[in-house]
């Protein structure tokens, strides 16, 4: 072929086609402003970038648990800025100290609600379509399905069709196992078409419309949830107001005027240890609960099994020891009075705490004492005591002592169980050794430097409650269930269709011939028992030799299946089915 030939080859565009790539120079088509949207909406809705954003959701939520959040603990995000100056800022201004009520946290929750929605609603509506349609009608050739079987019977072909439509709906009308369709093919033949497997895709929307839920039902608690903890000490009470809780916090539309005002008081709390091991066996807290509109009454918490109040949950979160002291300074003014809890840090309920005395009079330096509480004090050396049993049989408080200033005004928050010593002094002794201050209940010692007194009056208990309230709980719980009953109906949900047609024997029309076939989406072993079942329940089922010679049938090839019925399961690999059979037979 000469250049020029292949040239104008090349040039070549048929005659009535208007095709904007067949010029010399290409030309793109524009999709336009309109084109796009639509473009990008087909993209989210995809089932791809659904499980992309709830990927990335996961991600998202990972700074939450490694950087510290404001809602839940203002101290540390507060000394996390103080100890980085530089990139605390900086993470600030991204939202990472408050994550889950980030722009960007929430714009990909949103992008994620609705993907889901865009993903529900069409197959929500060819789902529906599906119901309503009937069972795809009979094909002309059975033989080509993975599953099959013959048999003859001595009823009518219309006798039998209706036969085997009653064997696939099952015994209960209301809830049968197949749909069916029943029709005349003329000339004396009969066919009905089954199909089975709707609550596959029911059960697949379910599951995504659960999950749809549950983000909306997540959503809404963390806008109108909250959560205090509080520590209340025997003979002591609590209210439930913001000001009254140890630490509170809540979601972004919360109004704390909602806030129900019962009060809760500690009664009495005890606690049971084994006497070999000392390991605890129960822990039980007797309050007194008085809400609007009731009168008091009594009630108790244990672990596990929380009080409802107000409608919120009241958990037992900890217990442990608050010894009832009086500090009095070199005045001899009370400058502290009250219980203070002492947290247990083993089994044996060592306990360690801060007395903080920053009310002293005349100028004097304020008092810090930091030690331990020890339920049963044992001496094992001079200067070492521990303690032996979590019960208080003989409870001893080892203190040391130090002065100065505390730090309280410095507008830094500080936990009340650690003590700041920048600005702070420890008592010695005359040889350098620290001050070490041992003190029973009902003991008073002097403390050193001439600071003042101290009076260890009693040993009440303390119990650590936490307090939550989420009013999409049960929405949270029952979604949660719906997304795996939906997820388990379309896992463990066959679709199947199956196919039995009757027709007239040529050769005896006493005899009826009947052909099944069945075809599953998938693998599915089970689908040559299902054929045998309709196929065994045929009224007047025929023996080879009934109704016909040995001449005019074939001899029976599979006595161990029943007389006269003829099974194909894939013994031979089957050949493609033509395209009218292909659009028949589609799953």
């Amino acid at each position: 072929m000469s250049a020029t030939g292949t040239s104008d080859q090349q040039r070549y565009t048929p005659q009535g086609i208007d095709d904007a790539f067949a010029g010399d120079t290409p030309v793109l088509p524009q999709l336009g402003p309109v084109g796009w949207l639509r473009w990008a909406w087909r993209q989210l809705s995809s089932m791809r970038v659904a499980l992309l954003l709830l990927m990335l959701l996961a991600v998202a939520a990972v700074p939450g648990s490694v950087f510290p959040q404001r809602p839940q603990f203002p101290e540390k995000v507060a000394q996390y800025l103080l100890d980085h100056p530089t990139l605390g800022p900086l993470l600030d201004r991204v939202g990472m100290f408050d994550v889950y009520t980030s722009i960007w946290f929430s714009a990909i929750y949103l992008l994620l609600f609705i993907s889901l929605v865009s993903c529900i609603l069409p197959r929500t509506r060819s789902h529906l379509r599906a119901l309503r349609a009937s069972p795809p009608r009979t094909p002309r050739r059975l033989d080509r399905f993975p599953a099959q079987g013959s048999a003859a019977s001595g009823a009518t072909p219309e006798v039998v069709v209706r036969a085997a439509a009653s064997t696939l709906r099952g015994r209960y009308a209301r809830l049968p196992r197949f749909r069916t369709d029943i029709r005349d093919e003329g000339h004396g033949t009969w066919s009905v078409s089954a199909e089975r497997g709707y609550l596959r895709e029911t059960g697949n929307l379910v599951f995504h419309l659960a999950l749809v839920g549950l983000l909306v039902s997540v959503a809404t608690g963390q806008m109108l949830h909250y959560r205090g903890q509080t520590i209340v000490v025997e003979g002591h009470g609590f209210a439930n107001a913001q000001t009254d809780y140890d630490t509170f916090e809540a979601g972004s539309a919360f109004d704390p005027a909602t806030l129900v005002p019962f009060t809760l008081g500690l009664d009495r709390f005890t606690s049971r240890f084994d006497p070999r091991t000392l390991q605890s066996r129960a822990f039980l807290a007797e309050v007194t609960l008085a809400e609007p509109g009731t009168a008091p009454r009594a009630a108790t918490i244990q672990v596990n099994h929380p009080l409802t109040a107000g409608g919120a949950k009241v958990y037992l979160q900890g217990n442990g020891y608050a010894p009832d002291v009086v500090v009095r300074d070199a005045a001899g003014k009370v400058a502290f009075s009250g219980a203070v809890p002492f947290l247990p840090q083993d089994t044996v309920y060592t306990s360690n705490g801060v007395i903080k005395v920053p009310d002293v009079s005349g100028g004097q330096p304020q008092i810090g004492l930091v030690g331990s509480l020890l339920p049963t004090a044992q001496q094992v050396s001079p200067a070492v005591w521990r303690s032996v049993n979590p019960e208080p049989t003989d409870p001893v408080l080892v203190l040391a002592v130090w002065s100065g200033n505390l730090g309280l005004d410095t507008g830094v928050p500080q936990n009340v169980y650690t003590l700041d010593d920048a600005r702070m002094k420890q008592s010695v002794e005359a040889d350098g050794t620290p001050v070490t201050i041992r003190i029973r209940p009902g003991e008073t010692v002097a403390l050193p430097d001439g600071l003042g007194t101290l009076e260890f009056r009693a040993l009440p208990r303390f119990v650590a409650l936490d307090l939550r309230y989420d009013p999409a709980l049960a929405f949270v719980l029952t979604f949660a269930l719906l997304a795996l009953a939906g997820l388990a109906t379309s896992l463990f949900t066959p679709r199947r269709r199956v196919w039995v047609r009757a027709s007239p024997d040529p050769a005896d029309p006493r005899r009826t011939l009947v052909s099944a076939a069945a075809l599953a989406r998938g693998d599915d072993i089970a689908l040559p028992t299902e054929i045998d079942r309709v196929l065994a329940a045929l009224p007047d089922r025929l023996d080879v030799h009934d109704g016909a010679s040995a001449s005019d049938t074939e001899p029976d090839t599979h006595p161990d299946t029943g007389p006269d019925i003829d099974h194909h399961r894939d013994a031979h690999p089957r050949p493609a089915l033509d395209p009218h059979d292909q659009e028949e037979a589609q799953s």
